[in-house]
C-alpha cells in the first residue's frame, strides 16, 4: 500500500443502507461505478436485532457476493469483540479501526492490530501525542469526529501529509472539496461517506455523504492531481 500508483478511495456506506440489505447491495454496485476501490460498512454499532445495523452471517455473505461480482474490495469497521469474532470467519485482507474504538475499547483495537492484517485507523478521537501503535501494518487517517465537520474544525488538516504520521484522510465535511485538498497535500487514502440520497434523514450521515456523481468527480479530479504531483508538477 505504501507505493500506490494512484490514491485509494473508500466509499463509507456505514449505516446509509438504512437497514435494508438490498439497498446495501445497490450501494456496493454504485460505489464501484463511482470509482471507489473499497466499500466499507460498520460491524458492531447499533447492531441489535431491532436496530438499523443488524448484520448477520447471511448478510455478510451477501455483501461479499456482491462485492466480488462488482470487483470491489469489502471492508468493515470492527467495533465490538463479537463483531471481530463474526468477521474472523472470513479472510478479509484489511480491517478498519474507528476513532471511537481507540477511545472506548482500546483492548479491542490491540486485538485487531495483533491480527497482523493491513489495518486502517482513524485518529479523530485520539488526544495523545504519540500514535497508539507502531506496527508496520497500520495506516493512520487524519479526521475530525464531528458530524458534519465545519471549516473551523479542519484548520489543522496537515499541510503536508508526507511529513506526518497520517497516510490518509477520513472526511466528515459536506462536499468533496476537502478530500481533494487532502490529495493535494499528500494524502494517499481518502475515506468519504457514500449515499444515494443526501436528503434522506434516516440517519445524520446521509447529509455529509457524497452521491455517486459527487464521488465520481472527486475520484477523477483527485487521481489527475495525484498523477501530476507524482510526475513532478
Amino acid at each position: 500500500m505504501q507505493k500506490l500508483k494512484k490514491p485509494l478511495f473508500v466509499a463509507e456506506v456505514g449505516m446509509n443502507y438504512n437497514g435494508n440489505i438490498d439497498l446495501a447491495c445497490e450501494l456496493i454496485k454504485q460505489a464501484k461505478l463511482s470509482g471507489a476501490d473499497i466499500v466499507k460498512f460498520q460491524l458492531g454499532w447499533r447492531d441489535k436485532p431491532d436496530e438499523i445495523n443488524y448484520i448477520t452471517d447471511e448478510k455478510i455473505r451477501k455483501l461479499i457476493k456482491w462485492a466480488k461480482y462488482y470487483e470491489i474490495e469489502l471492508l468493515f469497521s470492527v467495533l465490538t469483540l463479537n463483531a471481530l469474532k463474526l468477521i474472523s470467519k472470513y479472510n478479509f485482507p484489511k480491517y478498519k479501526i474507528a476513532s471511537r474504538t481507540l477511545k472506548e475499547n482500546f483492548d479491542l483495537a490491540k486485538k485487531i492490530v495483533n491480527r497482523k492484517k493491513t489495518t486502517i485507523i482513524s485518529l479523530g478521537m485520539w488526544d495523545k501525542k504519540n500514535v497508539p501503535f507502531k506496527n508496520k501494518n497500520i495506516f493512520y487517517m487524519w479526521c475530525k469526529s464531528k458530524y458534519p465537520t465545519e471549516i473551523e474544525d479542519i484548520k489543522k488538516l496537515p499541510k503536508n501529509f508526507n511529513k506526518t504520521v497520517y497516510y490518509g484522510y477520513s472526511d466528515h465535511t459536506i462536499g468533496i472539496e476537502t478530500c481533494i485538498l487532502a490529495i493535494c497535500r499528500g494524502a494517499k487514502i481518502i475515506e468519504k461517506h457514500f449515499t444515494l440520497d443526501k436528503s434522506d434523514n434516516t440517519i445524520r450521515d446521509h447529509l455529509l455523504s457524497a452521491t455517486p456523481t459527487e464521488f465520481r468527480n472527486m475520484v477523477d479530479i483527485s487521481r489527475d492531481i495525484y498523477k501530476k504531483i507524482n510526475s513532478g508538477v
